[in-house]
């Protein structure tokens, strides 16, 4: 029989008393350091001798927005009968494309202008016949109302501008 060289009650592979020791205070004293230093540093922050540094305007700017989105133009000034006119109308009452009513021809305008301005509007804003809603154009139904009251004006009517929006609430 062979004998056993090693000791009985002897393990080799088992950790010394002191290494456990160590690696105990190791695996709660560096957490425990970090917390600590961490709860400093905060500490310091909220109590202002960090923030004490930064002017109001500092802070300000670095809570500035840092983007916005903008649909449209809504803040814009609303465009005028001529400019609306310009921008799309003038595209076919212009040379009378279509069979659009060419802009200050008196006879063309008179049947149109004798429907009334009601009716000139729901055209202009729907759409009739050859026309698609406002000529194709992206305009407020006020700044169509102006264009409208510029042509048939021009073409020998006597309407009044339209209200801005916010006199007519």
């Amino acid at each position: 029989m062979s004998t056993n060289s090693s000791s009985a009650g002897h393990d080799v592979h088992a950790p010394s008393a002191g290494k456990k020791v160590s690696t105990l205070a190791l695996l709660v004293g560096l957490p425990l350091l970090i917390v600590v230093g961490l709860v400093g540093y905060y500490k310091a922050q909220s109590s202002g001798e960090a923030a004490s540094s930064m002017s109001d305007e500092a802070i300000a700017a670095r809570l500035q927005k840092v983007g916005s989105v903008s649909l449209g133009e809504a803040n814009r000034a609303p465009r005028t009968g001529e400019a609306v006119f310009n921008a799309q109308c003038g595209t076919c009452h212009t040379a009378g494309l279509l069979g659009a009513p060419k802009f200050g021809d008196k006879a063309a305008w008179a049947p149109r202008i004798g429907a009334g301005y009601e009716a000139l509007l729901q055209s202009a804003l729907k759409g009739k016949n050859n026309m698609t809603p406002q000529g194709g154009g992206a305009f407020s139904d006020y700044e169509v109302g102006r264009a409208l009251v510029y042509m048939a004006n021009a073409g020998g009517a006597k309407f009044d501008e339209p209200k801005a929006p916010e006199a007519a609430k």
